[in-house]
């Protein structure tokens, strides 16, 4: 059985862009290791939104290489647009899963429908890793639906499995490397054995409500690091609570970032630059 590591929090806020109230819970400015193949992790809201009229509060253009953007809306919609043709509006419960590659621009913005409503907004956007080999590969968007992520269902709750497997269920997203990514519900004073393969990092975020994890409270934005050996990890939820749950075989490689480009050197960097700066990653899909 998996053992808790650490618990990662961050109390001071910031913005991205006008749309988006995150606090970084990881990320690569720290040591990189032990959160291989994940690079970073911003919780946006809860928040709510006053209706706006006008152009939609969000991030405007702007260049990615050498990793993957996973977004997952939970509450509100999120529009997106990129250089490698990709696009489209999420709402809750559905996921953008974006391939930077060898270089992507994109913006991201409130829907139309939902900058006009307001309302309450909450979401998750996942910084995945690529390895060195992978580094320069094609751009590609992927939307991934309601309908496209299936349940598996157990005692006090459920999963939605986004990538990987979990009950004999497969998720829809596709992956450089060995990743599951799940969605769980838990009912209050449930008790689950989460089939987490030994050898993975394995990371639970606690999005709201309260769990218990190896004798340890984990609260609303908080994430349980635990140890990468063991196979399974329990956890009981302390009244309804709402997970991600996040694991990964480690990049055992060199990892050099600078704002939106991470890669492997610090050359490979210098050339990301060049590259964005000469207009090598194409222009933005008309909207």
């Amino acid at each position: 059985m998996k053992t808790l590591e650490t618990i990662l929090r961050n109390d001071t806020p910031h913005w991205v862009g006008d749309g988006f109230p995150v606090r970084s819970l990881f990320s690569y400015h720290g040591e990189t290791a032990p959160i291989s193949p994940f690079l970073l992790f911003d919780y946006a809201g809860p928040w709510n939104f006053e209706p706006v009229k006008g152009h939609p509060r969000g991030v405007g253009e702007h260049p990615h290489k050498g990793f993957e953007t996973v977004t997952i809306v939970y509450d509100g919609e999120v529009s997106h647009r990129d250089s490698s043709g990709g696009g489209g509006t999420i709402g809750t419960g559905e996921v953008q899963w974006m391939t930077a590659g060898a270089g992507v621009l994109h913006e991201e913005f409130h829907s139309p429908g939902y900058s006009r409503t307001g309302g309450p907004f909450r979401m998750v956007q996942l910084w995945v890793n690529l390895p060195a080999k992978d580094k320069l590969t094609p751009a590609k968007y992927q939307a991934i639906t309601r309908d496209m992520i299936p349940e598996a269902t157990f005692d006090g709750g459920l999963a939605r499995i986004i990538a990987g497997e979990f009950g004999g269920a497969k998720g829809p997203a596709t992956t450089f490397t060995p990743i599951n990514l799940w969605d769980v519900r838990l009912e209050a004073d449930a008790e689950i054995t989460l089939p987490v393969p030994d050898g993975h990092t394995t990371m639970v975020a606690v999005l709201s409500g309260h769990v218990t994890i190896d004798g340890k409270g984990v609260g609303e934005a908080e994430i349980a690091r635990l140890t990468r050996e063991g196979s399974d990890a329990a956890v009981k939820a302390d009244g309804d609570a709402m997970l991600l749950v996040m694991t990964g075989e480690p990049i055992n490689e060199p990892v050099f970032g600078y704002g939106p480009f991470v890669m492997n050197t610090e050359a490979e960097i210098r050339q990301a630059i060049a590259d964005f700066n000469s207009g090598r990653f194409g222009a933005l899909a008309p909207a």
